[in-house]
């Protein structure tokens, strides 16, 4: 990645950044150090952000996994646009770099879990919990939501005023020598497509249009409603199917005494 490149075709793609650039006096040479240090580790991530969705997809309560590796040109972007955070958390002497990048960056591999019904949530935390060194753990809610069995657990919760749901884990791993920091998102099938909507919308807009924003926010609640129902209806089933199952008991019990009581007739 030349610093041409960066000038050019980079600030193309991304020309809403370049003010931040400026504004934090981020060296690009920095910039271009770090893009070149991560392409090193990218395959060596990739084989891990498989290894660690393989291993979510064994939960049976798990519907589908999806993964990715962040590309090179979006952890530029994100260094730059969370600079002026990092200043803040550590101080205006606070650069990233090519020693530090991999601890402060949290997503270099993201995983994504999605399960069907709300109920399904706690048996794949505890998974999680068992399988790897989870550092911390974040619900992300809306206004609103239940969040009970969140402060039960003592996770962190964080409301969201757009209404995207999931929870959130960052593990810890060693891949190399150098700890990397991956995310395991969390969350059910019309979560997953809240959020997916939500988060084209965007990056499609350096501010969302009201007219969008609001129709977000109905269609959030429509999403929240489906999950509600859903649950409703796998409970409903789960009840009916306990009970069809005690019928046919109680019928094979009586089935069985009406055998035994011909048998005594026919003696």
């Amino acid at each position: 990645m030349e610093q041409g490149l960066i000038k050019q075709e980079f600030l193309r793609k991304y020309p809403y950044i370049e003010a931040d650039i400026i504004s934090n006096n981020i060296d690009l040479d920095v910039l271009n150090d770090i893009y070149n240090d991560y392409n090193i580790y990218k395959e060596t991530y990739e084989r891990q952000s498989d290894f660690i969705a393989n291993t979510l997809r064994t939960h049976n309560k798990i519907h589908s996994v999806k993964s990715r590796v962040k590309s090179s040109e979006r952890l530029i972007d994100k260094i730059v646009r969370k600079t002026t955070d990092r200043k803040e958390k550590y101080g205006d002497d606070f650069q990233f770099s090519v020693e530090n990048y991999k601890e402060e960056i949290n997503d270099l591999i993201g995983i994504r879990a999605i399960h069907i019904f709300k109920q399904d949530w706690e048996s794949i935390h505890e998974f999680i919990l068992n399988t790897w060194k989870v550092i911390e753990i974040t619900a992300n809610v809306r206004d609103g939501d239940d969040t009970k069995r969140f402060k039960d657990l003592d996770i962190q919760i964080k409301s969201r005023p757009s209404g995207y749901r999931s929870v959130h884990y960052l593990i810890e791993f060693y891949p190399t020598n150098e700890k990397v920091i991956a995310e395991i998102q969390v969350r059910t099938i019309f979560e997953e497509g809240y959020g997916e909507i939500d988060h084209q919308l965007r990056y499609s807009h350096k501010e969302i249009p009201e007219v969008l924003a609001s129709n977000l926010l109905l269609f959030n609640r429509i999403a929240g409603s489906a999950d509600e129902m859903a649950s409703l209806i796998n409970l409903l089933n789960k009840n009916l199917c306990e009970m069809e199952s005690s019928y046919e008991k109680k019928i094979a019990s009586k089935d069985e005494e009406i055998r035994k009581l011909k048998e005594k007739l026919k003696e």
